[in-house]
């Protein structure tokens, strides 16, 4: 996600609080950017998560897991 992407996401999130609105085609532009924004998030907190430790009261480490749903 780029910041010209995030800056878009604001600016169409501030067109969308005036009396005009947004058109149809914004609307849809902004719920790809949104989604995209999301999924990056996502993947830095797993990237974040796959590197993080749990260090026990005895000093051993070990690796976080994914949970399945």
């Amino acid at each position: 996600m780029t910041q010209a992407q995030i800056d878009r996401i604001n600016e169409l999130a501030r067109k969308a609080k005036t009396p005009e609105g947004l058109t149809p085609a914004e609307v849809e532009e902004r719920d790809i950017l949104r989604r995209a924004y999301i999924a990056s998030v996502r993947a830095n907190l797993v990237g974040q998560l796959e590197n993080t430790y749990i260090v026990e009261p005895d000093g051993t480490k070990h690796r976080v897991t994914h949970k399945d749903d």
